[in-house]
């Protein structure tokens, strides 16, 4: 991490969604810019973001990409804000010119958590149990594991899907184990999902702050909330899902983890330490493509030792993405998107 430096800025501008768990991403910002810049004034612009408004849809029928972020970016091009705080799984592979990704934060728990006021665990749950999710992604991991189960959409902020759970509306539902620690729910968490079972959406569990190219104080006040191996990893899974021309609300998955070059012989999950594994210069990407009803799911990883300084590493980490998502090209997940992105 860079150390503190002086900044020129008085005044610093947040945009962020309305949600409880985007308010406290926004607010955990704010904190640690306020510990670094003590003299400066941090306001929140709250906003209603398309995918906000729209909750009796599931979101891959909605359309389109950046449902949860294109509001925020217009307010930064409108310069109502300077930064935009976003749950990096809900920004498109490709942003809009003249903005970028300032930057990645250090990585909280990228794990999927198994909800429930009856069952243990993913395994315990009855034959054609009711699980809510509204991820494609999730969906399709868990019919591959369990065919047996019934997915039903769950919309709403976390509070909200909690809610229908508790009217009993569901037998369980899949929630990000990070956004529940934040907002402090780490009780209703009985379990964390295996990563090898349901592989992590690309970005999940990281923060990320966007903001304009060129604002050069702006990026200079943000340089120490950045993570470098964070950044690396998360390089290579979304340049696994840019390759693959995915959105957020698709049935892809994509996982990095930095290892030592003597761990790269055991394929077995990280769940030990929340799956985020930062020691090591050797970096391991996995992919996923399905089917929606887990009837078919494709699977690619590979490893590359990374050389060089943290751009050159960088550059690597987004080459390994791409090649990961070329096997999966080549195992057909081409077809399977196509189905999604162009329903007949």
């Amino acid at each position: 991490m860079s150390n503190p430096q002086q900044t020129a800025l008085t005044t610093l501008n947040i945009a962020t969604r309305q949600s409880p768990l985007a308010l406290w991403q926004a607010e955990h910002i704010r904190a640690r810019l306020l510990d670094l810049y003590p003299e400066l004034t941090i306001n929140l612009l709250k906003i209603v973001t398309k995918g906000d408004k729209i909750l009796d849809t599931p979101l891959a029928k909605i359309g389109g990409k950046g449902l949860f972020v294109k509001e925020l970016e217009q307010a930064l091009y409108d310069k109502q804000a300077d930064i935009a705080v976003h749950s990096l799984k809900d920004v498109p592979m490709q942003l809009p010119e003249g903005l970028m990704l300032g930057v990645y934060c250090k990585r909280a728990s990228p794990t999927d958590a198994f909800v429930s006021n009856t069952y243990n665990s993913i395994d315990e749950l009855p034959q054609g149990a009711v699980v809510g999710t509204s991820s494609l992604r999730r969906q399709c991991q868990l019919k591959a594991y369990r065919p047996d189960l019934q997915i039903k959409t769950l919309r709403g902020n976390v509070g909200t899907r909690l809610g229908k759970l508790d009217a009993g509306e569901y037998d369980a539902i899949i929630l990000a184990t990070s956004g529940l620690q934040r907002i402090e729910l780490d009780e209703r968490i009985r379990g964390e999902l295996d990563i090898n079972a349901c592989l992590p959406a690309v970005g999940q569990g990281a923060l990320a702050i966007e903001c304009r190219e060129g604002d050069d104080e702006v990026l200079k006040l943000l340089a120490p909330l950045n993570d470098d191996k964070a950044r690396i990893r998360l390089i290579a899974e979304r340049a696994l899902n840019r390759h693959l021309e995915g959105g957020c609300q698709v049935p892809i998955a994509a996982y990095a983890v930095l290892q030592m070059a003597d761990e790269t012989s055991s394929n077995n999950d990280d769940n030990g330490d929340n799956g985020n594994n930062d020691n090591g210069n050797v970096l391991w990407l996995r992919g996923r493509v399905g089917q929606a009803d887990g009837s078919e799911l494709l699977k690619a990883e590979k490893r590359v030792t990374l050389i060089g300084t943290q751009a050159e590493q960088e550059v690597q980490a987004n080459q390994l993405g791409i090649d990961v998502a070329n096997i999966l090209l080549a195992d057909g997940a081409g077809d399977i998107l196509s189905a999604i992105y162009h329903p007949e």
